[in-house]
């Protein structure tokens, strides 16, 4: 953690198992009945989770999929090159960052069960928020194939 910056050093981060940087900041007390999900989901889960998550410069997370919706939320650093898709092989990039006229969208919604993974498309640091609906739980998680 010493080579992360003073101000990312001040959010209490942890590795993340699919690469970079993380912290939950909230878990909705607010819980939803395995009986009104879908049948995929083992057991009940949060009605929502966040996370901060942070990049550093050659950082990447790895492709992985969530069961449930994920909402990216831009904070500082970018763009971050997002790519998501039902497949590796056809995902498509997206641009996260602040430069609205260049391209960039502020937030991005990857739908349930997509494979995504995260890249910074400069030399900075990058952080985010991650919002998943229903909550997350490492049940719903899978990690895939490496890939460059």
């Amino acid at each position: 953690m010493s080579d992360l910056p003073e101000w990312a050093r001040r959010l209490d981060l942890s590795p993340h198992p699919e690469g970079g940087w993380f912290r939950e900041t909230w878990r909705s007390d607010l819980t939803v009945p395995q009986s009104v999900l879908p049948p995929e989901y083992s057991g009940s889960r949060s009605a929502g989770t966040a996370i901060l998550f942070l990049l550093m410069p050659g950082q990447q997370s790895a492709w992985h999929t969530v069961r449930s919706a994920e909402l990216w939320l831009y904070h500082s650093g970018g763009p971050l090159l997002l790519e998501v898709g039902q497949h590796q092989e056809t995902a498509e990039t997206h641009l996260l960052g602040a430069d609205i006229l260049a391209g960039e969208s502020p937030q991005f919604v990857v739908p349930p069960g997509h494979w995504q993974r995260a890249r910074p498309r400069d030399d900075q640091p990058y952080l985010v928020s991650c919002v998943v609906v229903p909550g997350f739980d490492f049940a719903d998680f899978a990690l895939g194939a490496p890939t460059d």
